[in-house]
């Protein structure tokens, strides 16, 4: 029985993110990626083409770029993964978060449109979603949260600053957005539930890519007895058997560094604090399961391959 490889197009294959994902889907012999002409790359009917021949589109664009390739597709049989921001609130569009809920798993699987998490996102989400439908956090808590980046998080013109231009501040931590309207807060919002948005603040740092977001509760506000002991235990048991999603308590040393899980789809909660206070930190590579590796990890289950292949 000849068996038909599935076609995959990616639509800004030259970024940051879209040059993960085809590093990770290059050596995939289950697939078959259909390939641009570089002297073509911005030709729109060229685009419109293999946007419409493929069987999966996933788009590495800037937000308005990837709302135009969106209206370009006329195939009813082409399914899109936006790792853009532009439709991560859309309500015809899924959610492509599957560790979230046994709901979001599924709607991954049969959807023809799927958006990408935001790194930052992704942070927030993976433990306020769960610790508000487990009843321990109220979703009108007054949230704080911070979240610790590298650099390539900014793309190639901040990659550039970094490794080619670099001032002497950029060797030290950098708060940015300090107007708190950070593009990624909305999508928050709305996955989580939460009915006031948190007060969040990103920190830049002189390192390539990792990420760790935490946010800081006081548990005397929170629903029940709470302690960091019995979140630890509550987050533990919600992603039991998730394959890449682990739940610690405080590391040995007392240290979380925010490059942890470089170059895997892997994401730590740690949780720590005391019966009075517990902060819950996620920390994952913000190219891997805050982009490129959480796109390949949607590809797989919308095409029923296994959901870890081709991620480490």
């Amino acid at each position: 029985m000849i068996s038909i490889k599935p076609r995959i197009y990616i639509d800004g294959q030259e970024g940051t993110t879209g040059l993960q994902i085809y590093d990770r889907l290059k050596p995939r012999d289950d697939i078959r990626l259909l390939l641009i002409d570089p002297d073509k790359r911005k030709d729109a009917e060229e685009r419109r083409k293999l946007l419409n021949c493929a069987d999966l589109v996933i788009l590495c664009l800037p937000d308005g770029a990837a709302r135009e390739a969106v209206a370009m597709i006329r195939s009813d049989k082409t399914r899109v993964i936006d790792a853009s921001t532009a439709h991560r609130t859309a309500k015809d569009w899924d959610y492509g978060f599957p560790e979230l809920s046994k709901a979001h798993r599924e709607k991954i699987i049969t959807s023809k449109r799927v958006t990408n998490p935001g790194c930052h996102a992704t942070g927030f989400a993976v433990t306020v979603y769960p610790l508000i439908r487990l009843g321990i956090l109220p979703d009108d808590y007054p949230l704080t949260c911070f979240s610790l980046t590298g650099y390539s998080g900014g793309g190639k013109a901040r990659i550039k600053e970094y490794e080619e231009e670099k001032t002497p501040a950029m060797f030290a931590p950098m708060l940015y957005k300090l107007d708190l309207q950070h593009k990624h807060l909305p999508e928050m919002a709305a996955v989580t539930g939460v009915k006031r948005s948190p007060v969040f603040c990103p920190v830049i740092d002189d390192y390539y890519n990792g990420m760790a977001t935490t946010i800081m509760l006081h548990n005397d506000l929170l629903h029940g007895k709470q302690t960091a002991e019995t979140i630890l235990t509550a987050l533990h048991a919600y992603y039991t058997g998730e394959r890449f999603i682990k739940v610690t308590g405080a590391p040995e040393n007392g240290l979380l560094e925010s490059n942890w899980g470089m170059g895997t789809n892997d994401l730590e909660i740690s949780v720590n604090g005391n019966a009075k206070r517990t902060i819950v930190t996620a920390r994952f590579d913000n190219l891997g399961k805050g982009a490129s590796g959480a796109a390949v990890q949607n590809m797989n289950l919308m095409l029923g391959l296994p959901e870890e292949t081709g991620l480490i």
